[in-house]
């Protein structure tokens, strides 16, 4: 039997989900850009197309899926723009031959053009509008953004299946374990309250449409660190960094109040993020979608070039931190 766990989600079993819950698809499957889950349009007779997301086996409880819908429902009752899960008699997560499932509406849109500070402003009402939200409870269901899910469990995973190419394990390791104890006393000389985030808030998880911006794809939602779902917002040299933030928190600010305290982790939450995303490459690589998609993570380039990045973070913890002024 395969390993791969979307091996046995064909197009037939695509369908007969969306119609197990009383639609009648024309037929019409498109698979759509997901590496984590499997997403599909799928077409449906006498309505719009339906968007079908099967979630990864064993990777969430169905309580931390519920948790993550009930979020989005929350967020969408003080109208707070995100894309929730369609509910059908009062449900939104569903079972279909092994497969859990849900279905979305399918929502269009255009990136936004992150440059113009109208846009910096209006995306900083957003985040401090979800964050006034994600402040009024916990998760119970989900984790945490913190060095022992995001670090500790990623380099042990990365040790103990030797994804590191052996010529460059030393190294690798190394400047990781260092850079780790190095976040470490960050985060404990930098305490902060944890809130329900988006978790995974990109530029590829933010859409423009009508004049809004909507926030899609809550499938990382977590607690963590307000800053969490503002630094990947920044990009560019230093002063564009700092005039896109000032931005960013002038808009925050009208709804929720900004801790600048936490601007000293930026540089330790991107440094997760990286290691967290090559321990993710390399847990998922039995999945035949990531050799075909990411299969430039199997070479020593690749790692020689993290040894560098991460070589590079290491210094950029000591670097003065953005400022509010």
């Amino acid at each position: 039997m395969s390993s791969h766990p979307f091996a046995s989600l064909t197009p037939d079993t695509v369908l007969d989900a969306v119609e197990s819950l009383g639609l009648r698809s024309d037929a019409r499957i498109m698979a759509l850009n997901s590496y984590e889950n499997r997403v599909f349009q799928v077409g449906i007779e006498d309505g719009e197309p339906l968007i079908a997301k099967f979630y990864r086996p064993d990777r969430w409880s169905d309580a931390a899926i519920l948790e993550e819908h009930a979020f989005a429902f929350e967020l969408v009752e003080r109208e707070i723009p995100v894309i929730a899960p369609n509910q059908y008699q009062g449900q939104s997560l569903f079972e279909h031959a092994g497969f859990r499932f849900s279905l979305f509406r399918r929502f269009g849109g255009r990136a936004p053009e992150f440059d113009d500070p109208d846009q910096q402003l209006m995306l900083g009402r957003l985040l401090g509008r979800l964050h006034a939200v994600g402040a009024m409870r916990s998760f119970e269901h989900r984790p945490a953004l913190d060095i022992d899910s995001f670090g500790d469990q990623s380099l042990a995973w990365l040790r103990e299946h030797d994804s590191v190419p052996q010529a460059l394990r030393a190294a690798y390791f190394s400047v990781a374990d260092d850079l780790l104890a190095q976040i470490r006393q960050r985060f404990a000389e930098h305490p902060y309250n944890s809130i329900r985030l988006h978790g995974d808030l990109h530029v590829g998880n933010i859409l423009q449409r009508d004049e809004l911006l909507y926030m899609v794809d809550l499938d990382d939602c977590r607690m963590g660190p307000a800053i969490q779902d503002l630094w990947m917002m920044l990009s560019g040299e230093r002063d564009q960094r700092q005039a896109q933030l000032a931005e960013l928190v002038d808009g925050y600010n009208e709804f929720h109040d900004f801790d600048p305290r936490q601007l000293q982790l930026i540089e330790s939450l991107r440094s997760l993020r990286l290691i967290h995303y090559s321990a993710w490459l390399a847990r998922r690589w039995e999945d035949p979608a990531f050799p075909m998609h990411f299969g430039w993570f199997a070479s020593e380039r690749y790692w020689a070039d993290q040894i560098l990045t991460l070589r590079e973070q290491r210094a950029a913890l000591d670097e003065p931190v953005l400022r509010l002024f």
